[in-house]
């Protein structure tokens, strides 16, 4: 199933040196504390993302990996940053040193192509953990550091501050996600055999379904003639490598040390109480708190909004952000992880401007990557066992309208940002394909118009998420989205999209029937003063299906347990839905 997406953005050297000089510049101007330190971390963020697309333009031009991947002075910077987050974290943020990186640190200004660390923004891994792995490692200065782009480029400059080590050498896996390679310059191996009789530490996040990353990079280490007791692993979790993993790299991982600190040793249940989540929701909320954070992650919210389990519905529990209950005894607060540097601050932005407008729940800030709401009981849309009245339902119409007006209107995204059209048939054909035949995919292919053929289109921060039990009805009647701020930022290959994808999943998520699908869409365009072609919409609505046909089918292969089952009915449906699509316009 083709579900997920690897976004790159071109992006000019001198627009990230900026973002860099920025934060520093935050962090400089800031009490110090965690917010200082916050900044200084995205400081770091932000000038790891451009040494990456440095290191990847020198290996666009050269084919390959080379010892000096980037200008000396842009990995200094980095090294410099990476030490002031070591030392910020290690003294509980009294000793921020807040570096003034040289003029012309990036080498000449040019366009690099960049990623987004999927770590930072999607799954709360912190680069300070991997600091305290380096610290608890023992491992001497001389350890050689390795980081596999993208994420690995910071993370591995981490590593190499926490130890005194010299920078780091990074390399970039290529080829299928199950099979990666590496190409190296003979220099770099070399290099690698000259150093043989020393530790070496390979640095990323993950490993993921195969683990080959890490393999493709352990592979040539031996191949190099580095024996298998001198190569150490810094990943991002503790577990095994994924059930996608080559035997022969799933065997030597078992054996091979590896150093982790997790999210919970780090914010949770840390001795340093300045390290802790609950410290840092005490300060912004100006209270303490009444008890121990609670834990609604992985789908465990639903406990909160459901009399029973047997009315769950279905969640891709790996792919749920950290998400926190946070209580003063008086106030109930939600803080949920929405990441790391800009993406965080860009989630501040838009869900600061929902809230104004009264879709989401207040907003109270962002502390280091989690956003902060409070935290509204209401009735899920969903929990009743009683069908809504025919005014409920016009009602509810009306304020998805609004809603998606506002988006629209209110949240314009970058070309850059989502899917493109040809993007969105090839995934949506594969799953077809996949799911309910090659003669399902074929159908699509027919009825998918011409890209160009599909007129005005524009992109927006889409939600992506319009399900029945996203919506919640406070007492009073009102109804609020309980969350509309990331889905569009999402692991995924979706991202923003034009206000007709999310006119297309109301649609489909409400089972809307074609008079009220027709007045949900006519509303939307009064309201924006945009044309919304049917045409657009009907394509719109095949892609959605399909991918949420593809998604759901991949997270119950992937899950086990009543889980699994639940993905599966949903899977079911929506194939269903879209095979029944298919059959009608065929007619």
């Amino acid at each position: 199933m083709l579900v997920f997406g690897d976004r790159q953005r071109r992006v000019e050297t001198t627009v990230l040196e900026a973002d860099v000089q920025e934060a520093l510049q935050r962090s400089a101007v800031s009490d110090f504390g965690l917010s200082r330190h916050a900044a200084l971390v995205d400081a770091f963020i932000a000038a790891a993302k451009l040494v990456q697309g440095l290191a990847d333009d020198a290996f666009h031009r050269s084919g390959c990996d080379l010892p000096d991947m980037v200008p000396v002075q842009a990995m200094d910077a980095l090294m410099s940053l990476a030490a002031g987050v070591v030392t910020s974290w290690r003294s509980s943020f009294a000793e921020i040193p807040v570096p003034a990186l040289a003029r012309g640190w990036t080498g000449p200004h040019r366009k690099v192509c960049t990623r987004a660390a999927e770590g930072y923004s999607f799954y709360a891994l912190y680069p300070e953990g991997y600091a305290e792995a380096a610290f608890r490692s023992g491992l001497p200065p001389q350890t050689r550091i390795i980081g596999i782009r993208s994420i690995g480029t910071g993370l591995a400059a981490i590593v190499a501050a926490a130890l005194g080590a010299p920078a780091p050498w990074t390399v970039r896996p290529k080829g299928h996600p199950f099979r990666r390679e590496i190409a190296v310059d003979r220099e770099l191996s070399r290099a690698v055999m000259a150093e043989r009789d020393h530790l070496f530490a390979v640095v990323d996040e993950g490993p993921g379904l195969s683990g080959s990353s890490f393999g493709a990079v352990i592979d040539w280490l031996e191949a190099c003639g580095v024996e298998r007791r001198r190569i150490h692993v810094f990943p991002g979790h503790a577990g095994d490598l994924g059930p996608q993993a080559h035997a022969a790299h799933r065997e030597r991982w078992a054996t091979l040390p590896r150093h982790v600190v997790s999210f919970e040793e780090l914010v949770l249940q840390g001795a340093n109480q300045a390290h802790r989540l609950s410290r840092w929701l005490e300060d912004l909320v100006g209270e303490p708190a009444a008890g121990a954070l609670e834990d609604i992650s992985g789908g465990a919210w639903r406990a909160r909004r459901y009399r029973h389990e047997a009315y769950w519905p279905a969640s891709n529990i790996q792919q749920e952000r950290r998400k926190f209950l946070f209580s003063t005894g008086s106030e109930t607060f939600l803080g949920r992880f929405v990441g790391l540097g800009e993406s965080g601050a860009a989630a501040l932005r838009r869900a600061v401007s929902l809230s104004q407008a009264g879709f989401t729940p207040p907003v109270l800030g962002l502390v280091h990557g989690f956003l902060v709401e409070r935290w509204l009981d209401g009735e899920g849309l969903d929990a009743s066992d009683a069908p809504a009245s025919d005014t409920d339902r016009q009602d509810l119409i009306i304020r998805i309208a609004d809603y998606l007006a506002f988006r629209a209107c209110h949240l314009p995204a970058s070309e850059d940002s989502g899917a493109s059209l040809p993007e969105l048939y090839e995934m949506a054909m594969r799953n077809a394909g996949l799911a309910l035949g090659p003669e399902a995919s074929g159908a699509l292919a027919a009825l998918l118009p011409e890209p160009e053929c599909l007129p005005g289109l524009r992109r927006v921060a889409t939600d992506n998420r319009l399900m029945l039990h996203e919506w919640i009805r406070l007492t009073g009647g009102a109804l609020l989205k309980t969350d509309g701020v990331d889905h569009c930022a999402a692991h995924d290959l979706i991202g923003c999209q034009d206000v007709a994808w999310d006119i297309a999943g109301a649609a489909e998520e409400l089972d809307l029937s074609p008079a009220e699908a027709e007045m949900l869409r006519t509303m939307v365009e009064h309201r924006t003063g945009w044309p919304i072609h049917r045409a657009i919409l009907k394509t719109m609505r095949l892609c959605y299906l399909a991918f949420q046909l593809g998604a759901s089918t991949l997270a119950a292969e992937f899950l086990g347990g009543k889980e699994a089952d639940r993905l599966a009915t949903a899977a079911h449906r929506y194939g269903t839905r879209l095979s029944n699509l298919l059959a009608q316009r065929l007619e």
